[in-house]
């Protein structure tokens, strides 16, 4: 009988087209042949099938979590079932988070993939061992790429790492889709609540808060967006939704969402301002957008249910979800992006350990773009998938389009 892991792999493989044609190649070219590549990803059915992709093409793949509370233990039994080195664990505290970590970086990967950037941050800093027989990386999330691009600045990042998130296939379908719409169905799973009529609030207006924005519109919401960026916030206003600071939007929000991948966006100079019974998540990446800290200092109780906190503050009840952590994974019963998304997310990160395989040795230390024939390799797949099809420029509109002095 098939485990319970196995048939969610299997389920989320069936609507992975793109992914599955890239398997198929690497079956039988095996680009990855003597690669060991270390992760550190959201251990869910999705991210299974990029490992068995990898491990189609030749590699030895090793994997942890990149939060303590996203992975799916069955899914991980499954890899494991598989021949997988996988050390993932749900609910797993900060030491046994590292220690899984060390275990991934224990096998000398020569390639890693990283969402958030704490493997890369555990090499350069205590794991220096590692780190001569790393080719190179490649980064799947917002946050971490703010955190490499400061660590190039610094002149630390001692490998290149493919900035995975940065390109166009993934921040226009992962980050506005992906997360706007698994974050909303985890809230609404976890609280029963109804988003249409209530008023909420997006602290941030990138790629993932716009998706989150415009999501909620669509269910009903009165939507107010926080920012810290006038040509963000001005885009938000041209969107059409309320533009304001979180000292206003605090007094007014029902549903609170931060997607800044920055600390302390909702503070001890929000908390008195809120509502009883305001609902509070994060879809950045870390656990510091809300500060958690104060309300566990200032609540006269805390009532726990499955994927909710409830911090009565004042006499005020404040609902914290899945602990401040990642909304649309960390809850019981969240899923993470949808798996149409993730296959254009992960079919970007499959091909681009390739090239960081074929090509590492001779990049520069520091972060890379995605070339762009792999973007545009994969929308041309991606497309065949669904039966859509394009035009194609003529010779003429070619000469025209790179001419100079053709006009009126």
């Amino acid at each position: 009988m098939m485990s319970s892991g196995e048939q969610k792999i299997q389920w989320a493989y069936q609507y992975m087209p793109v992914l599955q044609a890239i398997r198929k190649r690497f079956e039988k070219e095996l680009p990855l042949k003597g690669q060991k590549i270390g992760m550190a990803l959201h251990v869910e059915a999705k991210t299974a099938c990029l490992v068995r992709t990898l491990a189609a093409g030749g590699a030895e793949v090793y994997i942890t979590g990149c939060n303590p509370l996203s992975t799916q233990d069955d899914v991980a039994e499954a890899l494991r079932d598989g021949g997988v080195a996988c050390y993932a664990k749900r609910g797993c505290d900060n030491k046994e988070y590292y220690e899984a970590i060390d275990k991934v970086l224990d096998a000398k990967p020569t390639l890693t993939i990283d969402d958030g950037m704490d493997l890369i941050n555990r090499v350069h800093l205590d794991r220096r061992d590692a780190l001569s027989g790393i080719i190179g990386a490649c980064e799947e999330t917002t946050t971490g790429i703010h955190r490499l691009k400061a660590m190039e600045a610094d002149g630390k990042l001692e490998f290149p790492v493919v900035a995975v998130n940065d390109t166009p296939m993934k921040h226009y379908f992962d980050n506005v889709h992906g997360t706007g719409e698994s974050a909303l169905a985890s809230i609404m799973l976890t609280t029963n609540c109804l988003v249409a009529g209530k008023h909420v609030v997006v602290a941030g207006y990138g790629y993932c808060g716009r998706g989150v924005a415009t999501k909620s519109r669509a269910l009903g919401a009165r939507v107010i967006v926080t920012e810290i960026d006038a040509r963000r916030a001005l885009q938000a206003h041209f969107d059409g939704f309320d533009v304001m600071s979180m000292n206003e939007a605090a007094k007014i929000g029902d549903l609170f969402i931060t997607t800044t991948g920055n600390c302390d966006i909702i503070t001890d100079r929000h908390f008195p301002l809120l509502k009883s019974g305001a609902i509070l998540s994060n879809a950045g990446h870390f656990n510091n957008e809300i500060s958690i800290p104060w309300l566990e200092a200032h609540a006269s109780t805390v009532e726990h249910r499955d994927g909710i906190d409830t911090y009565v503050v004042d006499g005020k009840k404040i609902h914290l979800l899945a602990e401040g952590r990642l909304v649309n994974l960390a809850t019981p019963k969240g899923m993470g992006h949808p798996i149409e998304v993730m296959d254009l997310s992960f079919a970007v990160q499959a091909l681009s350990v390739e090239y960081m395989a074929k090509h590492g040795k001779e990049l520069k230390a520091g972060v890379h773009d995605v070339p762009s024939d792999i973007d545009e390799y994969i929308a041309k797949l991606k497309l065949e998938s669904v039966g859509a099809s394009i035009d194609e420029l003529s010779a003429v509109q070619k000469e025209y389009m790179c001419s100079w002095n053709q006009g009126t």
